[in-house]
């Protein structure tokens, strides 16, 4: 596959909303014998991250932006269906990602690819409060809480939720695994806030979940809020 030439087709076809042409470079793709996991992870990925990457440099429309991203997000869906699902880890993930559109849609390709790997997955998207994820680590007690393609904005309640979940000890064999979004933009910002993990891109976080399963974050690693004393959320009463 030329990952460069056809990448460069599929973002033209894409910003001008032309679907039958987007759909047939895929179909194309497939036919000469590459696999669905190929297409997400050489063409969807890296035409998904050309469009966030003008659109924020004021080099791409809003219209453009919408014609791309809405687009890209059907052809994402139906590539799924095509992911060779590996057996199941026994492995549940909790995930969240940025609140825009492009943010969403880089959040479903993950989790429909850490999903294909073998892990199960519960997806909330963006603009989930940190109490209410909070309330869903203790109820669901996920083996990993998983933040991909996090907005700038998020960077301070990330950095927080993480403070807090070290602080109470909250699922304490629960690993938090970060990247995309503004830590691909923010070198050591993962690190730095006392994350487990971390990966600039789906077909890296499949691997990095892999090799460092056993992989928690320590105190010299940590530089961000090492010091800081957190109080745990108030509890309802039984007559709340």
């Amino acid at each position: 596959m030329n990952a460069e030439l056809i990448v460069e087709r599929m973002f033209q076809a894409l910003i001008t909303g032309d679907r039958v042409q987007s759909r047939d470079i895929a179909r194309d793709v497939i036919q000469e014998g590459n696999s669905a996991e190929e297409l997400t992870n050489e063409v969807y990925w890296p035409v998904l991250e050309m469009i966030n990457t003008l659109f924020r440099a004021d080099q791409l429309t809003t219209l453009a932006h919408h014609y791309a991203t809405r687009l890209l997000r059907s052809l994402v869906d139906q590539a799924q269906v095509g992911y060779t699902q590996q057996e199941r880890r026994n492995k549940k993930v909790v995930m969240f990602c940025g609140t825009s559109e492009a943010d969403e849609l880089a959040g479903v390709l993950t989790a429909d690819m850490v999903e294909a790997d073998g892990y199960d997955v519960h997806f909330g998207g963006g603009g989930i409060a940190n109490d209410e994820i909070l309330g869903e680590i203790g109820e669901q007690r996920p083996d990993i809480l998983l933040m991909f393609a996090s907005a700038p904005s998020d960077a301070p309640n990330i950095r927080q939720l993480i403070d807090t979940i070290r602080g109470i000890n909250a699922c304490p064999n629960m690993q938090i695994v970060v990247g995309g979004g503004v830590f691909n933009r923010a070198p050591g910002l993962a690190e730095e806030i006392g994350a487990d993990l971390w990966a600039r891109d789906p077909h890296e976080l499949v691997n990095v979940l892999v090799a460092g399963d056993a992989r928690r974050a320590t105190q010299d690693q940590r530089t961000v809020g090492r010091n800081r004393k957190v109080t745990p959320p108030a509890r309802r009463s039984a007559a709340a």
